[in-house]
């Protein structure tokens, strides 16, 4: 699954980050982002206080921090100290956001879903911030330039994206080879 962090205030305010890999896309129109935790992370209780969060994309540099971020939790400890990294208020939604990283996606709570173990918070995206340096002149992000990787479940470890297959196209053109 890809490694998102997922960006909360808590009560009082304090800006929390976690790791996740149950995210994803669940709309178009309007745009939404999902995003599935268990009620005992802090996260859970932030984001149903504040109704909002911010997903945020790490390359693969910024593993071990991500790695962290998933280990600890914001109850205990303050991450952004440990981590070195600098939380930045989101202008659309009440959450935060990470500075270091060059894919931010703000998103306004406007669903939740129990669903067994895990609940189901649905976010319509309200904002999405890039780095240049990770856009093309399209305005799309460029895979190579973002760097995500993946978590597999069970290796409990982190690998990167691969190399660029082909569009959809070229890879359907193989099979008719």
């Amino acid at each position: 699954t890809p490694v998102w962090v997922i960006g909360s205030y808590d009560s009082e305010g304090k800006p929390n980050f976690m790791t996740a890999a149950w995210v994803g896309i669940a709309c178009s129109r309007p745009p939404c982002v999902t995003l599935s935790l268990r009620e005992a992370t802090y996260t859970y209780g932030n984001i149903m206080e504040r109704k909002a969060y911010t997903v945020n994309l790490p390359p693969q540099r910024f593993a071990p921090q991500t790695g962290y971020f998933g280990r600890v939790s914001g109850r205990d400890v303050n991450k952004l100290e440990a981590s070195e990294m600098t939380a930045v208020k989101g202008e659309f939604v009440d959450a935060p956001y990470l500075k270091e990283f060059p894919y931010i996606v703000e998103c306004e709570v406007i669903h939740v879903h129990n669903i067994g173990l895990h609940t189901m918070f649905i976010g319509e995206i309200k904002d999405i911030k890039a780095d240049p340096s990770v856009i093309d002149g399209d305005g799309r992000p460029i895979m190579e330039k973002l760097a995500p990787f993946f978590y597999f479940p069970p290796r409990g470890g982190f690998y990167p994206a691969g190399k660029f297959m082909g569009t959809v196209e070229d890879v359907v053109e193989k099979l008719k080879e």
